[in-house]
């Protein structure tokens, strides 16, 4: 297992134009399952200690900078606009040092690859 990151910034979003309107929208997720949506915020030197997921966890960032590591220790920065998802059972853990604001997506049926184009990281 291995953390996957997403993209979903305007240019993987379409333009929107029923209605008159004019925007673009980025799709994260659809569910029929039951889903829990929170924002986590986490201040200066704020940590979510190492745990495995309960249920497949999407994090999208979408202020701050931190750093996310999954059971191969491996330590991968973070910042806005960044997506990772977890799987069921995948140990995980994000933290801060300047603080960090993420929306989390919890359900059983997260299939975020629908969705999102995956983001190469380095």
């Amino acid at each position: 297992i291995f953390l996957e990151f997403y993209r979903f910034d305007k240019e993987v979003g379409k333009n929107i134009s029923h209605f008159n309107s004019n925007f673009i929208m980025s799709r994260i997720v659809k569910t029929e399952k039951p889903t829990q949506i929170g924002c986590m915020h986490l201040e200066a030197n704020g940590i979510v200690g190492f745990h495995q997921a309960v249920i497949p966890q999407l994090l999208i960032v979408v202020d701050g900078e931190g750093w996310v590591r999954g059971d191969d220790e491996l330590i991968v920065n973070i910042k806005a606009n960044d997506v990772v998802f977890w799987e069921k059972g995948e140990g995980h853990e994000t933290a801060t040092a300047t603080g960090l604001t993420a929306i989390v997506i919890e359900s059983e049926e997260l299939t975020p690859s629908n969705f999102m184009p995956i983001k190469e990281h380095k």
